[in-house]
């Protein structure tokens, strides 16, 4: 039988996928872990994925490979879809698809199988980076083919001897490194939110509590004064701030497909590490670099979001953000309250809000009175020559 290895989650979609094709070719299922999963919980889809025929399972940790090839970036762009969303699962697909792709190769899978329906972003950024980094290895899609409905899914499933618990949850939760997706019948409207019990961290904490992140060079490097890894750092402010319940929106954004979607989140930690970092920036970098930061951060993340990860651009954009990151160190202070925050302040050496060369508004110690008005006068120079032209 040939070797056909399966993106596999352990849902419905994936186990569907895994018993029907388990009859046709030799299957080696793959998961993914890029956050989110405890040990207890990878047992528990390594154990159902034996269940449904496979050949064998294997759980890949990209946990710190996602940091390094993409949250990594998307910190030092700061980077927001709409000025909302961190891209907590769009990201983590990429990744995703590239680990299974290299795991394919590696045991010489003649085909790669994913769960993907027909209507959403998924299917575009398995395809695109399983046909760009192995076109020779056939990409099988039976519930985007067969347009299976879920009944139909549960109904053969049954009918192999599979019954297991397929009730739909009342809301679908997507958990990894950069945050958690949640979707449910309210984000398929235009008007309602999610009620409160929806995600999947309520408020255990009252008050308010201070932490402290540290960043070297753009990277989160410690928290309140203890040094890890960053993908260490981000998975301990979470655990602190998700007691907040911190985080919290729903996202409307354009998908790949070309239809408006709507999808609730909670990322406590990319939200306050994304807007720690910014901080810092506005202290540390001139504002050319700012301004040039903000619409390349922008193109990263939406052709992040695309599944265009593997355009040469996207290389071109990081080795720009990296080397904007050469000052960006320094302590942030940030205040957590119930279901929000905010950020205290900074300190860096590297702060461009240095008392010795003048205090805005204040005092002016780097030139004169004339010099100032020789200044303004030149700056406003064209202005006043359009006026007179044109008046």
């Amino acid at each position: 039988m040939k070797k056909l290895v399966i993106a596999y989650s352990g849902g419905l979609d994936t186990s569907y996928c895994a018993v029907s094709l388990s009859k046709a070719y030799e299957v080696h299922a793959v998961s993914v872990n890029t956050g989110g999963f405890t040990q207890e919980e990878i047992s528990h889809i390594e154990s159902n994925a034996y269940k449904m025929g496979v050949a064998t399972y294997k759980n890949v940790d990209a946990v710190a490979t996602f940091y390094q090839k993409v949250v990594k970036y998307l910190i030092f762009g700061n980077v927001l879809k709409n000025n909302t969303y961190p891209l907590s699962v769009s990201a983590e697909r990429i990744v995703q698809a590239i680990e299974i792709v290299e795991y394919a190769k590696s045991i010489g899978a003649q085909y790669i199988a994913h769960g993907s329906t027909g209507a959403g972003n998924d299917q575009v950024r398995f395809d695109m980076i399983f046909q760009t980094l192995a076109p020779e290895i056939e990409i099988i899609t039976p519930i985007r083919d067969q347009k299976l409905t879920r009944q139909e899914e549960i109904d053969y499933l049954k009918s192999n001897g599979i019954d297991m618990s397929w009730e739909k949850a009342q809301y679908s939760i997507n958990k990894g490194l950069w945050g958690t997706s949640v979707g449910g019948s309210e984000t398929l409207t235009s008007e309602k939110p999610l009620p409160g019990e929806a995600y999947p961290s309520q408020l255990e904490k009252d008050g308010e509590e201070k932490v402290r992140l540290t960043f070297k060079n753009g990277e989160f490097v410690a928290l309140n004064g203890e040094s890890n890894a960053p993908q260490v750092n981000i998975e301990k402010l979470n655990d602190i701030a998700s007691a907040y319940a911190i985080g919290r929106d729903i996202h409307v954004g354009d998908t790949i497909v070309g239809i408006k979607g709507r999808v609730g989140f909670e990322a406590a930690a990319a939200l306050i590490t994304v807007k720690a970092h910014h901080l810092l920036e506005k202290h540390t970098l001139t504002k050319w670099q700012l301004q040039h930061k903000e619409y390349l951060s922008s193109f990263y993340g939406m052709h992040l979001h695309e599944g265009q990860y593997l355009d040469p651009v996207m290389r071109n954009i990081e080795s720009f953000l990296e080397s904007s990151q050469d000052n960006v160190s320094g302590e942030v202070t940030v205040t957590l309250k119930p279901y929000h925050f905010s950020l205290d302040g900074i300190v860096s050496e590297h702060d461009l809000m240095n008392a010795k060369f003048g205090s805005y508004g204040e005092v002016n110690k780097g030139w004169t009175a004339d010099e100032a008005k020789g200044f303004i006068k030149i700056v406003g120079n064209q202005n006043k020559i359009y006026q007179q032209v044109n008046s």
